[in-house]
Parts: structure tokens; sequence; C-alpha cells
């Protein structure tokens, strides 16, 4: 499937963009260098883009393998509108870091810490970014931009992840979202089932989010989703303006996708209505909620448990939201089925 892209939005890739790796034996580093160089090349990264995208993976791969647990690296284009970026995503559940500040040194390294490796990926990515929690594990990212990339490139408040269940190529939950006029607006929709015709009705949800005319209110939006998810099987979808200068949030949902803001102390559910997204008859509702300052707005299909620990998350907040995304993805995706979350801060961009 090819990647869809609407103006302004940034979407998750498809299948053939996007690829999550387990790296926990001595060969995966191959493999990892391997298909990124796909991926680079799709993006026209010349050689010099390539070497530093080599070498950064590598001492990704090389210091899971070393000193993490259940480790795995998501590989990925990421497009907002004519705009793409590479991207590598690391996650694993080891002993996690102590000292995160120290870890950035060169010629620091404990087992169980990323050491010079992490001083290197700093310097080769374009951004990156870490969080580590001790006993719970690390999360890092890295992303290069190709030439040509206008200066000074603002990545956006958000960020979302998707996973498929084991056995599925294509998942069948997707999401998107925009920055416009200082509010944010995010969907997420997870497909009835698995596979390729949940993957269909989550790629109508897409489009049916990118053909709604903006601003507008989220039950608009939601709306106009519906209307498009008919002809499909249908799924559950939730829509959410994050206005931080307003000091609200506003949402629509129908189905079990959950909404939550999560303040400084404590966090927050969002109501949605109960049916299917694409059947007939279903009532929409709007809900608007406070949104402390500093809050992050997160969005995740039934694939993450809701009870996931409060208190292990809140030093998530400042944080990159793909790194917000990542832990959750990590300690809450429990659930033997497709996973999605998409998390969108607050701090810095009104």
């Amino acid at each position: 499937m090819a990647a869809l892209t609407g103006a302004g939005w940034t979407t998750g890739p498809p299948a053939c963009e996007s690829l999550w790796v387990r790296v926990e034996d001595p060969s995966a580093a191959a493999g990892v260098r391997r298909r990124i160089t796909v991926l680079a090349e799709r993006l026209g990264f010349g050689a010099d883009g390539l070497s530093r995208i080599h070498l950064a993976a590598t001492e990704a791969a090389t210091n899971l393998v070393k000193h993490a647990r259940h480790g795995e690296m998501l590989l990925r284009i990421v497009r907002d509108g004519e705009s793409a970026a590479l991207e590598f995503l690391c996650v694993d559940r080891g002993p996690g870091i102590t000292d995160v500040p120290v870890s950035r040194m060169d010629g620091y390294s404990t087992s169980g810490t990323l050491g010079l490796g992490l001083g290197a990926i700093e310097r080769l990515a374009d951004q990156s970014g870490l969080c580590s929690r001790p006993r719970a594990g690390t999360v890092l990212y890295a992303r290069f931009r190709p030439r040509g990339t206008p200066a000074g490139a603002a990545d956006p408040p958000f960020s979302g992840l998707t996973q498929p269940i084991e056995g599925e190529e294509e998942c069948g939950d997707a999401f998107t979202a925009r920055l416009l006029d200082g509010t944010v607006y995010a969907m997420l929709c997870d497909g009835l089932g698995h596979g390729p015709l949940a993957a269909r009705a989550a790629l109508e949800a897409v489009r049916g989010a990118h053909e709604t005319s903006l601003p507008g209110r989220p039950a608009d939006v939601l709306g106009h989703v519906h209307r498009r998810m008919g002809p499909t099987r249908g799924g559950a979808v939730a829509v959410a303006a994050v206005e931080p200068a307003a000091g609200r949030v506003r949402f629509a949902g129908l189905g079990n996708v959950a909404g939550w803001i999560l303040g400084p102390e404590r966090r927050y559910g969002m109501v949605s209505v109960p049916g299917i997204a694409g059947t007939h008859n279903e009532r929409i509702r709007e809900h608007s909620y406070d949104l402390p300052p500093g809050a992050a707005v997160v969005l995740h299909s039934d694939g993450l448990t809701s009870r996931w620990d409060l208190t292990d998350q809140l030093g998530l907040l400042g944080h990159d939201p793909l790194l917000i995304a990542a832990a959750l993805l990590r300690d809450a995706g429990v659930r033997h089925d497709d996973r999605s979350v998409l998390a969108v801060t607050t701090s810095g961009w009104r």
C-alpha cells in the first residue's frame, strides 16, 4: 500500500515504509543495516547520509544486543505533506540507565548503559532523544532528514506508532495529526479485526480526516470519518483538538479508542460514545476538558491496556512525543492485538 499524505497532515506510514525488527542476537545489526538502507535510498540519501545512518543504526542495534532484554527497533519513513524523514526507534525492557546525562559522555560505558554509542548516535542524527527508567528499560530515537530539507525545519508536537498483531504485515490501526493555527487535530482509528480489511477501514478513516475542512470541531471531523468508513467493516475512532493557548481539549469518540490527558499530577480520561464508526445511526457527542500547562494528550487503541501506571509515566512529560508514545506502547501494549498510540505534547509551541 502506498504512503497516504494530506496537505499539512502527518500520517502513520504503510507497511512498505515501516518495519519492526527484533534485535536479540549479534547477527541482527546486519539485518537492521540492510533494511534501513532500502528506506534511506527511497528518500534519496547520498553516500554521506547513508554512512551516518549505517553507523548510528549499527551502534543502536549492537547496544541493544549487549545491554538490553527484548530489544526491538522500528525503522520507518515519516511523511509530512511533501517532506519526509527517516527514523529509527529502539525499545527495550533492559536494566535502564541510572544517570542519563552521564551516559551521554564519550568514554563512559558500563553494563546496562548505551555508553559511547549514545554520544555517537546523537552526533550522527539530525535529531535524537532518549528516555530511560531503571529496571523498566530505555527508548531511544534518531531522525535523519534528506539533503534539501529546509534549514531549521521544526518537528511537530505530536508523534504516533502502530504495531501489527504478530503474524500480520499490515496494521489495522492508523493515525493522522495536523498542527493548524495553534491547534493540533489528532485522529486515531482501530479498524475492526486485523489484517488487510481492518487496515482498509483505518485508511478510509485517515482519508476522511484529511477531507474535513479545518478549523473545525472534533465532532465534525468524526462525522466525516464516520461517513467515509461506511463501505468498510468500520472501527473505533477518536478525534481530539488540542488547544494549549485556550487551556482546553475538545474530544469526540465512537467506540473503545482511549483518550487521556496526562497532567503533572494525574491523568484524566475523556469520554467516547459506544458504537462503531461506519455503521448506521451512531450518535456523536463532543466534550471539552481543561488542559493543564505542560500536559500531554494521548490516544490509544485497545491493543494497549488502560491500566498503565501513571506514576511510572509522569517522568515522560517534557520529552519528545515519540518517546512518550514508545514508552506507553512498551509498558501498556500487553494485549494480543494491533497496537497504536498517538501522543501530543503542549509545551513550547502555542
